[in-house]
């Protein structure tokens, strides 16, 4: 089966959060770098990169990836493979934790023998139809 990619659903609350947190930082790193020195303003260039990127990365980059053997979860810089092979249950869940999904409209995904991780495709419903296609035991 061909790849097949969706992304996350972003509540906009957690978008205006991420991105006013983004521009927050941002501008507390000029401001420091403006107020003190260039030298300072040289080191504190990779915190510029990191406080404003790191937001942006996770908005744009949290997606849900369908290959042959594995759904991978990416949320900005990082990573998961979940085996389809090892997938035991899906269930709708508003859980807030913390996880690779930018909305509270969420999928808990049970896999492995005590693995669980919680997404949120934009396109719930096509998302589940692919799952079945691939997991038909789900």
């Amino acid at each position: 089966m061909d790849p097949i990619t969706f992304r996350s659903k972003v509540d906009w609350w957690l978008g205006a959060v991420l991105l006013i947190s983004g521009a927050a930082s941002g501008m507390a790193v000029v401001i420091v770098a403006v107020v003190e020195s260039p030298l300072l303003e040289l080191a504190v260039s990779p915190l510029l990169l990191l406080s404003v990127g790191l937001p942006v990365w996770l908005l744009r980059g949290t997606r849900y990836t369908f290959d042959a053997a594995n759904l991978e979860v990416r949320c900005g810089p990082f990573a998961w493979r979940v085996p389809l092979r090892e997938i035991r249950a899906v269930t709708p869940t508003r859980n807030p934790l913390s996880s690779p999904a930018l909305s509270l409209d969420r999928l808990r995904i049970d896999f492995g023998r005590m693995n669980s991780i919680m997404i949120s495709p934009e396109d719930k419903e096509g998302f589940l139809t692919e799952l079945r296609k691939r997991v038909p035991a789900v």
